[in-house]
């Protein structure tokens, strides 16, 4: 059941270039009964090693923009150990309704684009490259097509990286569904420039955050992380291989939907029961 959950994870990622996280967290308290923080910390972990297999792949291509990547990653490292420990300190049904709302949220964004934006969901699903039209990104390209270094532009990034980093730390969550909008939003790049970037920060931010969940758990359970990590590996490689062939809004909306039922699933059992 281990494996299945990282298959899961791994495939959003490939599919939908982020949002494995979001999945990964209900599927582990549902399904292997985990208590909200240890599902957190495991789904960080997962993640982290799911994006790193993608990061690898763009990485090859050039499509990785290393100035907003450092600068939104940075910032999202230094304060998702922050937003975990600020989440031990939680009750868990706080924690469990928050995560519920965050999850509402996301999949209304990835709903919304695939109406307003469909040839979005096409590209951050497949990676083809489309070029973004913003009219007045914070960051600009030079002419020599080097990626701005303001301190504008750095601050805004950063500023981002350090809300990102905070609702990765609380919520376990990549934050992919967020680095994306933010970086098209703040800067001139591309599409696929975007999402093989974000990959990179989820990669990051995902790892500092269970390096801080590793470091105060002396029961962590290695092997099933070892067993997510492996099924998020086979879903993303899986994920890349079938991603030209299936249709990038109406998968989106499906999955939208499967976040909300995986949500509210988990969130009335667990009052239900009375074990969070």
């Amino acid at each position: 059941m281990s494996v299945l959950i990282g298959l899961v994870i791994g495939l959003v990622l490939g599919l939908t270039g982020a949002g494995g996280s979001i999945f990964a967290v209900p599927l582990l308290m549902l399904l292997l009964d985990l208590p909200i923080n240890d599902a957190i910390g495991i789904a960080l972990g997962a993640v982290a090693v799911s994006a790193l297999f993608g990061t690898v792949s763009n990485w090859r291509g050039q499509y990785i923009l290393w100035v907003p990547a450092i600068s939104l990653g940075l910032g999202g490292a230094l304060v998702a150990p922050i937003g975990k420990q600020l989440g031990a300190q939680l009750p868990p049904i706080i924690l469990l309704v928050g995560f519920s709302a965050l999850a509402f949220i996301i999949a209304g964004i990835m709903w919304r684009q695939t109406v307003t934006a469909p040839e979005q969901a096409n590209i951050v699903r497949s990676g083809h490259a489309a070029e973004n039209d913003l009219i007045q990104p914070i960051c600009r390209f030079s002419p020599e097509d080097q990626f701005d270094t303001s301190y504008k532009c750095i601050g805004a990034l950063i500023g981002c990286g350090l809300v990102v980093g905070l609702l990765s730390g609380l919520f376990g969550v990549g934050g992919g569904f967020l680095i994306v909008p933010a970086l098209l939003f703040i800067s001139q790049v591309s599409m696929r420039q975007a999402v093989a970037t974000s990959l990179l920060i989820i990669c990051v931010i995902g790892g500092a955050g269970f390096a801080s969940f590793a470091a105060g758990n002396n029961s962590l359970d290695w092997t099933l992380l070892a067993q997510v990590c492996f099924g998020g590996l086979l879903g993303m490689l899986s994920g890349r291989l079938i991603a030209n062939r299936i249709a990038g809004p109406q998968l989106q909306k499906l999955f939208a939907l499967a976040l909300i039922a995986i949500a509210v699933t988990t969130l009335t059992n667990k009052l239900i029961n009375g074990v969070i």
